[in-house]
């Protein structure tokens, strides 16, 4: 019997007691989701601006898509072949005129194609053998009464106003912008091309040089007039013919790409991959 009265009490005690407190409330597993949710959100966040950073300084470190070269890096350009050979109007302004009083000297830079051995040609060969033609026909003549001399002197000075005359006219500071750009290409052809082909303008390293000429001359003037949108078009379309043509040269030979590179002061990074101009 006390064993059933046992049995009844345990039962009954049981049956009233409250139930047990659970070990883990719902608030703090709320509480421990948001604090992932947010830590998640923080990482992200850090991550996003390390991607924008390094997507900033891999935008600085880029070659400029136009001049081909990177920021800061101007000795790339001024040290390669091709600004060595162009003449910019600067170059021309800051040359000495031509001086009236000087016995058959030619400008300093020369239009017209006029090279070394046309300057030898116009401005020395030919005013001596024109006024030593000169000096004989007035001494043959029956009528002279000068002496050789004065025949002589008057001949030079003939010959020598004359070629002061044609210096002037031919000196590229009377050239616009168009004359220094024909020189300029003449230049660029005579550097450029293979050494057995002197006129060679269908050479990929002329053809690159000239664009190249032209984007950098383009783009000096869309920095002063900003608002001409029809040539930012016209420097786009350059751009990606210089960057087809060096692609073209490259397939066909390495070596030649780099070289021509180098010697146009562009950067690989600046004809490679997606233009964006």
């Amino acid at each position: 019997m006390l064993r059933t009265r046992l049995a009844h009490c345990s039962r009954a005690a049981a049956s009233t007691s409250t139930p047990p407190v659970a070990c883990l409330h719902t608030s703090t597993v709320l509480q421990i989701s948001q604090f992932r949710k947010r830590k998640s959100r923080i990482a992200e966040k850090l991550n996003t601006e390390k991607r924008e950073e390094r997507a900033k300084q891999a935008a600085l470190n880029r070659p400029h898509v136009i001049l081909g070269n990177r920021p800061g890096d101007e000795a790339k350009w001024t040290n390669c072949d091709l600004a060595k050979v162009l003449v910019t109007p600067e170059e021309i302004k800051a040359s000495p005129p031509v001086d009236p009083s000087a016995k058959f000297v030619a400008p300093h830079f020369k239009s017209y194609g006029i090279g070394e051995q046309e300057t030898e040609l116009l401005f020395k060969t030919l005013p001596t053998l024109t006024s030593e033609a000169t000096i004989e026909m007035d001494m043959q003549s029956n009528d002279n009464k000068r002496s050789f001399q004065q025949t002589a002197e008057d001949a030079i000075e003939v010959e020598r106003r004359k070629s002061v005359v044609f210096a002037s006219l031919v000196d590229l500071r009377n050239a616009n912008a168009r004359g220094i750009a024909y020189e300029n290409r003449k230049r660029i052809i005579a550097e450029f091309s293979e050494l057995g082909k002197p006129n060679d303008t269908g050479r990929p390293e002329v053809q690159a040089a000239i664009l190249t000429m032209r984007i950098r001359n383009l783009w000096s003037h869309l920095l002063k007039v900003k608002q001409d949108i029809a040539n930012r078009r016209s420097l786009r379309r350059l751009v990606h013919e210089r960057a087809k043509i060096l692609k073209y040269l490259k397939s066909i030979d390495r070596d030649r790409y780099d070289l021509v590179l180098e010697r146009i002061g562009v950067e690989p990074g600046a004809v490679e991959g997606e233009l964006v101009v």
